[in-house]
């Protein structure tokens, strides 16, 4: 007879809820439900954006004097700037806020983000895509909760 497997983490008391965003609207409602939780809890938030990688497919041609470096930076800037908007209108001051910016594969960086912030719950909403654009896009939501072995919250487009 086997043993049940007990989950590596609690999932309440939270004391860190990790939330992504792709700074589109669904994602906002993402931040605001797992705003919610932390206030309920308390937890800390912490509001992850992945920068995307510039080239895909393995593609290495650019642009003539196309930086990358220079392009990521920017990105990032626009993303911090945007969320710290965000939170300046939408979060309770009470909620403790951290943000980060990644750059690479969305799904890899916000498992491993997760992992190396120990949070305890990971809050995502869905775009709600089906069809080609799922099979086109993906899905990073469902990449993250097969890939992660924190629970995660998906938050379903209104």
């Amino acid at each position: 007879m086997t043993k049940n497997k007990r989950p590596k983490k609690i999932l309440f008391p939270a004391k860190k809820i990790l939330c992504t965003t792709d700074l589109s609207e669904p994602s906002y409602e993402g931040i605001s439900a797992a705003a919610i939780i932390a206030e309920t809890l308390p937890a800390e938030l912490i509001l992850i954006h992945v920068v995307p990688p510039v080239f895909h497919g393995g593609s290495t041609l650019a642009p003539a004097g196309f930086d990358a470096r220079e392009y990521y930076e920017e990105m990032k800037e626009i993303a911090k700037n945007n969320l710290e908007e965000h939170i300046k209108k939408q979060i309770p001051k009470e909620i403790k806020v951290k943000i980060l910016i990644k750059e690479g594969n969305a799904p890899d960086q916000i498992v491993k983000t997760a992992e190396k912030e120990d949070v305890d719950l990971i809050v995502m909403a869905t775009h709600g895509w089906t069809g080609w654009r799922r099979f086109i896009f993906g899905s990073v939501a469902e990449k993250v909760v097969r890939l992660s072995t924190i629970p995660v919250l998906t938050i379903p487009e209104p």
